[in-house]
């Protein structure tokens, strides 16, 4: 009895010692949460017209605001742009000459929205911001989507610029749909960043393919797809072949790589060599396809790749004033 309460004794002694260290750990910061951090704000976008974006989600990050702001912010320069002819205004247009947009926006509380199938707005990513804040749903299309938007107070504009006219027009005598890999008639201005406050949040905006079917969908307004956050891990969006992201639900595997400890762009590199895999499944040649991915973790850390040479991302942080940087690719 007396050799068994020694042992309960050193135990409780041994368990009260652990408990004492922990709280003292805790107390000098050797555990200290990211929240209590001095956080590095960073913003990822991707392709060319990224660099223009990150400006404007800059100028909100360095003024302390917040993640959420500088991501719609941030990609509404790209979707005003006449001269972009995959976003918003001037977006090249479906076969039948409609410009039809896609967007969807993700904060850090896992608030979610988007849009699918919307003509005559300029900015869907706010539209998609409104389906979040202002309705119990997570995503609104075609009429609805454009009703919507109307009675939120969204002007009413033709998106189709005479330029993207003429290209359909031309395109319209051969009606051959070939999209080419690495030029920006079917991508997509996907942006993610990190804020002072350690939140994350991110959006996507498209006009999707060139000439595609009337009503098609890709992966930019789909969250888990085209976009993904999960502000304990990090935040991952898509560009390219829209379909290829679809099947592997491509973001939110890139979120939950980095879950299980991988970084950024080898969470990325996983997530394209599963779309390869599933393109030999079907037989899909790779020389007709291309996807990017980009990602940022809790920690700041950022990271792409792609399937073949060619996709760029821009990156504005305090150590990298906005720079236009090539993706690794496997290909």
């Amino acid at each position: 009895m007396l050799m068994a309460n020694r042992r309960k004794f050193l135990k409780l002694s041994a368990l009260t010692a652990a408990l004492v260290a922990v709280n003292k750990s805790k107390a000098t910061g050797f555990f200290s949460s990211p929240q209590t951090k001095s956080i590095k704000p960073i913003v990822i976008s991707t392709w060319r017209f990224g660099l223009q974006a990150n400006e404007a989600a800059w100028k909100i990050l360095s003024e302390n605001g917040t993640a959420l702001d500088s991501v719609e912010t941030g990609v509404k320069i790209v979707e005003a742009d006449p001269k972009e002819r995959s976003v918003g205004l001037g977006g090249r247009p479906d076969r039948d000459g409609n410009v039809t947009l896609d967007a969807c926006i993700m904060d850090e509380k896992m608030n979610i929205g988007s849009v699918a199938f919307l003509q005559n707005i300029v900015h869907p990513v706010s539209v998609a911001r409104a389906v979040m804040e202002k309705t119990p749903h997570v995503m609104i299309v075609g009429d609805g989507a454009l009703q919507f938007a109307l009675d939120q107070g969204f002007k009413k504009e033709n998106l189709l610029t005479p330029e993207s006219e003429a290209e359909w027009k031309e395109w319209l005598k051969t009606s051959n749909y070939q999209p080419k890999v690495n030029v920006e008639n079917h991508d997509t201005i996907g942006m993610i960043a990190l804020d002072a406050h350690g939140n994350l949040s991110g959006a996507c905006t498209t006009s999707g393919l060139a000439y595609k079917m009337r009503g098609r969908v890709g992966d930019s307004p789909i969250i888990g797809a085209g976009l993904y956050v999960d502000n304990e891990i990090g935040a991952a969006t898509a560009t390219g072949h829209g379909e290829e992201v679809i099947r592997i639900a491509g973001c939110h595997t890139v979120v939950e790589l980095m879950r299980q400890g991988l970084d950024p762009e080898q969470a990325c590199k996983k997530a394209v060599e599963r779309i390869i895999n599933s393109a030999k499944l079907r037989n899909k040649p790779l020389s007709e396809l291309q996807i990017g991915f980009i990602a940022i973790n809790k920690n700041g850390q950022h990271g792409a790749y792609c399937l073949q040479k060619g996709f760029n991302f821009a990156v504005y942080s305090p150590d990298i004033r906005n720079q236009l940087l090539d993706a690794k690719s496997l290909l």
